[in-house]
């Protein structure tokens, strides 16, 4: 019987020699992630377990991204914990501010995930990395623990949904649109504890920002983890960053799927996800006059640099409305860099945006960005749930770059049609 690609990477980071899904299993890490939020949780455990050394000094990785530079006392002391830990153990990846980004953008362009990889990290959106063709998934800060003192952690194999993408894309659809269009279609528990495998035409012409960005967001629809068979396009971005050997697997012909979605995307149009879920999805043209006060552009979804260009491509030449927050935030020091040589930070200034150091700070309703009772915010980050950015009766809506740049402009929600046609 023939395996998914999922079955074969969790297989081959076991002795056993076939697995199926719903069985129970012990597997090795390629990486264990955590950040300032997980990882002191997990360093707590690690020592309560007689923890004295990890098991790799240079696979456990810790990114304290969240809260930083440090907001307050209470963040500082969180990512004081995992200073002193990389210090006593060595590790060779712990990112200080500086040299920081947001983690999920973070570890692909720096080649500490590579495909065929095992990575588990105390953090949902672990899944992203499936986007180079790895099993990643989230875990517990305990699981991470026992990952950091083992280099094992247990799984339950899940069964494969095969999501097959035929059509052409319309212009400003993205990766963004495609993963909110099917969350929207089958639901925030569609995928539950399922392994997403993309797939079809239009996969396979998609960069690898949009493959990351779709990656990321399996989550959302409750998915143990979302992967991309890797091909020619995730061989030319790993080749020159990859700091280790890789693997390259595929699923066979005759793979048992649990289910298979088709879809069409010749009609997909730029999505909106309305409060408060992501998969409270519709198309942009049917969102109607709906005010904004903020605009945020970032984070681990849409932080790359591809995203950074949509978005000036569209502010160049404009401003942000009068009282609508502009708030860009390049996803890492690389991107940063960048965006700064292409003069794309110029554009962003003088569009009246404030551009932010890496940081996750708005999109969990840390910093740089918390939303004030009754304000409305339209962001490319991955979460809408009620509070999630600021107050609990504020409202976020879930869009691409392009939705979210042109709606600045706008002071609603728009695309860039609209935009142009104004």
């Amino acid at each position: 019987m023939g395996m998914t690609i999922t079955e074969k990477i969790l297989r081959d980071h076991t002795d056993l020699k076939e697995i199926h899904p719903g069985m129970l299993i012990n597997a090795k890490v390629d990486v264990a992630l955590g950040n300032d939020i997980t990882a002191p949780i997990a360093i707590e455990e690690f020592r309560k377990a007689g923890g004295d050394r990890v098991f790799d000094t240079s696979r456990v990785i810790l990114v304290p991204d969240h809260f930083t530079p440090n907001k307050d006392i209470d963040s500082a002391m969180q990512c004081k914990v995992l200073r002193d830990f990389a210090r006593e153990q060595d590790l060779k990846h712990c990112f200080e501010v500086g040299t920081v980004g947001i983690e999920h953008a973070l570890l692909p362009e720096q080649g500490l995930v590579l495909p065929g990889d095992l990575v588990i990290g105390a953090d949902s959106h672990t899944c992203t990395y499936g986007a180079l063709g790895a099993f990643a998934t989230g875990v517990g800060s305990t699981d991470l623990a026992a990952a950091m003192l083992t280099g094992e952690a247990w799984f339950k194999v899940p069964e494969t949904m095969k999501v097959v993408l035929h059509g052409s894309l319309k212009r400003w659809v993205s990766g963004k649109d495609l993963i909110l269009y099917i969350i929207g279609r089958i639901g925030v528990d569609g995928a539950r504890y399922k392994a997403m495998e993309f797939t079809g035409e239009v996969v396979a012409r998609l960069g690898m920002a949009d493959r990351l960005t779709m990656a990321n967001m399996v989550i959302e629809a409750g998915a143990k983890n979302g992967i991309f068979v890797p091909d020619e396009i995730t061989k030319t971005y790993v080749q020159g960053r990859a700091t280790r050997n890789w693997q390259l697997y595929d699923s066979d012909p005759d793979a048992v799927y649990g289910s298979t979605l088709e879809i069409d995307v010749s009609g997909i149009e730029p999505q909106i996800a309305f409060p408060h879920l992501p998969s409270n999805t519709r198309g942009v043209s049917e969102a109607g006059d709906i005010r904004i006060d903020q605009v945020v552009i970032g984070s681990c979804t849409n932080g790359r640099i591809e995203d950074l260009r949509i978005a000036a491509g569209i502010l160049k030449g404009r401003k942000a409305a009068p009282y609508v927050r502009l708030i860009v935030i390049p996803a890492t020091p690389q991107v940063y860099r960048m965006a700064l040589r292409e003069g794309l930070i110029e554009i962003f200034l003088d569009a009246g945006a404030a551009v932010s150091t890496p940081t996750c700070g708005p999109c969990l309703g840390g910093h740089m960005g918390v939303l004030a009772k009754g304000e409305r915010a339209v962001s490319t980050t991955n979460r809408n749930f009620v509070g999630r950015m600021g107050h609990k009766e504020s409202e976020v809506y879930l869009a691409s770059p392009a939705v979210a740049a042109a709606s600045a402009v706008l002071a609603r929600i728009a695309g860039p049609d609209a935009l142009e046609a104004s």
